[in-house]
């Protein structure tokens, strides 16, 4: 059986691995580690295609123990069970090297099942996966755990590994000479995305589908790899890490003013087709970071999200864009979330105190004689509509919540304010 070209050009050796310089490069910590042939228990986080995997088989060749690789989505606690069982064989007098591909999809009790021998040295766990370890990872594995993040590979990293791929195709065929356009290999780089076994798998598809010419050569063109790759392939899960990630960066851009990145990340989060995301996020944005500062922004914005809602993908864009760099390009305020989170922290942490009396309902029989609404002053009674009473409790009479942002709406409320007390 011929291995696919992704596996028979996997390093064997730390130096020969693209990317991860921040953990592999020279004197960096998961360098030392392996090096040092002393493996600890160890998690391996990051999207698809950045060498978790080849850097635990290569940490599997540095240390004495049996090697044992299991993939969480088909494993189960029996084939667990038959690796404890061979635990206190001849063979594996020091103890076992587990590989855990993908362990986000092993349950708490698969997980615990390892805990026991993982806490006494039988087991070293290398655990591999592309989900948020804090999200799905039981905690005490977690503890006793290093975490290592894996990031997508740059375009001079998926370069680099092609041309290498490319050397070892030729061997494969009895060094038949293979020939590409300039940017084939930057092409596949880029629309890869980061991933190194997506850029493998279509220069392998490219070079066996490829036309060889008189001369015997197979020549790759820009023309064959674009037929190959039919559309670039974002990393993205509506249930995973990089949905939060992406929906985040959309905020924060809109949040910062910067209507270029904020529709950058609604295009992300439109070509993955999650609408719902979108909308929801686009009227959290309107109250959370605009709020006062632009009143109608959220009317603007419910009115877009509606469309978007009525008349679906792909049309949809067009009000989702709309409302995006409405938001990017509008004065910012946060008073309003920093009002209502202050309540609420005080409703949770604080004696409150009751409703003074004269706020209480008094539109019932003798609720005079128990004192409801005695004092109550009615302030359309009053100049400018107001009179000064207390409407807090007595145990929070003087705090405040709301303070005004700096911006012309709401110069203009404290303006407002200031007048009605005379003040």
């Amino acid at each position: 059986m011929v291995k696919p070209l992704a596996d028979r050009i996997r390093p064997s050796t730390l130096e020969d691995v693209v990317g991860q310089e921040h953990l592999l490069g020279e004197n960096k910590i998961l360098h030392r580690i392996l090096s040092s042939g002393h493996i600890t228990n160890m998690i391996f986080y990051g999207p698809p295609g950045t060498g978790k995997t080849t850097v635990a088989n290569i940490a599997a060749k540095i240390t004495n123990r049996t090697f044992y690789k299991l993939n969480a989505t088909n494993a189960s606690v029996k084939d667990i069970k038959e690796i404890i069982n061979d635990l206190n064989t001849l063979m594996n007098t020091d103890g076992v090297l587990l590989y855990l591909d993908e362990i986000q999809n092993f349950n708490k009790k698969q997980q615990q099942s390892l805990l026991e021998y993982i806490e006494n040295g039988q087991i070293t766990l290398i655990a591999s996966t592309t989900e948020n370890p804090y999200f799905y990872i039981y905690n005490a594995i977690l503890s006793r755990s290093h975490i290592f993040e894996f990031k997508l590979l740059s375009k001079h990293n998926i370069i680099q590994a092609l041309k290498r791929a490319v050397e070892i195709v030729k061997h494969d065929l009895n060094d038949t000479c293979i020939k590409y356009d300039e940017d084939v290999l930057d092409y596949i780089a880029e629309v890869s995305n980061g991933d190194l076994r997506k850029a493998i798998s279509t220069l392998e598809l490219a070079i066996y589908s490829a036309k060889v010419n008189d001369e015997g050569v197979i020549y790759i063109t820009l023309d064959t790899i674009q037929e190959c790759t039919q559309k670039k392939i974002l990393n993205y899960d509506k249930s995973g890490d990089s949905h939060y990630d992406i929906l985040s960066a959309f905020q924060k851009s809109i949040r910062g003013s910067d209507p270029d990145a904020a529709i950058h990340y609604l295009a992300r989060l439109i070509k993955a087709g999650d609408l719902i995301s979108i909308c929801r996020r686009l009227l959290v944005i309107a109250s959370e970071d605009i709020g006062i500062a632009y009143p109608n922004a959220i009317s603007i914005v419910k009115s877009c999200v509606d469309a978007a809602m009525q008349v679906g993908l792909p049309e949809a864009r067009i009000n989702l864009a709309q409302a995006t760099l409405i938001l990017a390009t509008a004065p910012k305020s946060n008073s309003v979330i920093t009002a209502i989170d202050a309540a609420l922290n005080d409703i949770d942490t604080k004696d409150i105190g009751d409703i003074p009396l004269h706020l209480k309902d008094a539109h019932y029989e003798g609720a005079s004689g128990l004192g409801r609404g005695v004092d109550y002053k009615y302030p359309h009674h009053f100049k400018n509509n107001y009179v000064e009473q207390q409407y807090l409790p007595d145990n929070l009479k003087n705090v405040t919540y709301y303070i005004p942002g700096k911006n012309k709406v709401e110069d203009q409320i404290g303006q407002y304010q200031r007048l009605i007390k005379n003040k």
